[in-house]
């Protein structure tokens, strides 16, 4: 076992091993580390860690420090230079009538290289534009051309699935992808679905690639005499991720009907005759479990937007709020107001005229006595 560090450098996303050399480092922090091109920054993935011996690349790089204020300022210095060397070499090649796309530049931590990633459809003699970047720049220049997935995972960016590129974001290598993935998996052909946006086969292609293989050797093919639960039929669909087939029965050739692979049982896979063919039992129907979940009780809350609540349930107890209505009202009025109205009934004489007769209800205005009349001057 070897203490290592695990490190990835910019615009990439494969991780390497440098030996800490007893330095204690923690994951995000930026280390300065020796390479075969010279001395570069990267950024630390995973802190001091132990390795099998066989997953080392011998000779094991080492890291020289982690980085500092001083090494930051490198760092932005020569950012700013790759900038400006951009702007530069895009100029140049306009002047030379190159036919070729510019992606990338990268300039070395000690400065004493710049590297110029471009694209082209076919070979570029760029002998002249090294000698007048050379000259403009005073270190050594490097052209490298590269692909169009290359290109893809400097840049970066947002998939048709709306995630970031997976060369750009994990994956170590770029895998081998074909036409017959899309095919196994009953994607459609259309070049504009199937493709990244660098132009080529998308990578993902490869992920489910086994579990469609898988899913295929196990499901039917296509116009094979099966037996179903309602009697023989040929295969006319398959739906690899959901294990479902379509058959055309000999009852019903009009329609097809669905049956899981586990209801169907193949008695002539592929294209054939059915001559010679016995027709064994009819297969149980698949009937899938299902959990039975306990059921909780509904819970009644009174939602925000009411200031009643709900009646309550067969033997819970009224709330105060509807026991009576009367002990809503106001208190009653201090002294010299009317005075409160209690629960006993009127004494005699009280709510009655002065001839002994009830007093007819008051509704409003000045109430006159019998044999009164009004002031009408």
């Amino acid at each position: 076992m070897t203490e290592v560090i695990s490190v990835r450098f910019r615009n990439g996303s494969k991780n390497y091993f440098f030996d800490s050399q007893g330095i204690f480092v923690r994951a995000g922090e930026q280390v300065v580390v020796q390479t075969a091109q010279g001395l570069e920054v990267a950024v630390c993935t995973q802190g001091n860690h132990e390795v099998e011996d066989e997953a080392i690349v011998k000779p094991l790089s080492v890291m020289v420090r982690i980085a500092d204020d001083n090494d930051l300022r490198i760092l932005e210095y020569n950012h700013k230079k790759e900038r400006e060397a951009f702007s530069i070499c895009e100029r140049k090649i306009a002047e030379h009538g190159l036919v070729m796309k510019l992606v990338s530049v990268s300039a070395g931590f000690d400065s004493n290289k710049i590297v110029f990633y471009f694209t082209a459809d076919g070979r570029v003699d760029f002998r002249e534009l090294v000698r007048d970047l050379a000259s403009v720049f005073r270190a050594r220049i490097e052209l490298r051309q590269i692909g169009v997935r290359d290109e893809a995972k400097m840049i970066g960016g947002l998939g048709i699935c709306g995630r970031p590129f997976c060369c750009s974001s994990f994956l170590e290598g770029f895998m081998p992808v074909s036409i017959k993935m899309a095919k196994t998996q009953n994607l459609s052909l259309n070049p504009t679905k199937i493709s990244g946006t660098c132009g080529r086969l998308m990578c993902c292609l490869k992920y489910e690639q086994n579990v469609y293989e898988d899913a295929s050797r196990r499901m039917p093919k296509v116009e094979s005499f099966v037996q179903t639960p309602d009697g023989p039929g040929n295969v006319k669909g398959i739906d690899l991720l959901r294990e479902m087939v379509k058959v055309s029965l000999d009852s019903a050739p009009e329609t097809l009907k669905s049956y899981h692979n586990c209801e169907i049982q193949v008695l002539r896979n592929g294209k054939g005759s059915r001559d010679g063919i016995e027709l064994p039992d009819r297969p149980a129907r698949f009937v899938e479990e299902t959990q039975e979940e306990e059921l909780m009780p509904p819970v009644f809350s009174v939602p925000f937007h009411m200031d009643t609540p709900l009646p309550p349930e067969k033997g819970e107890e009224k709330p105060l709020s509807h026991r009576r209505r009367n002990n809503n009202r106001k208190p009653p009025r201090p002294s010299g107001g009317k005075p409160p109205r209690s629960g006993k009934p009127p004494a005699k004489g009280e709510g009655r005229n002065n001839d002994g007769k009830r007093r007819p209800p008051y509704r409003g205005g000045r109430r006159w006595n019998k044999g009164e009349q009004p002031n009408k001057g």
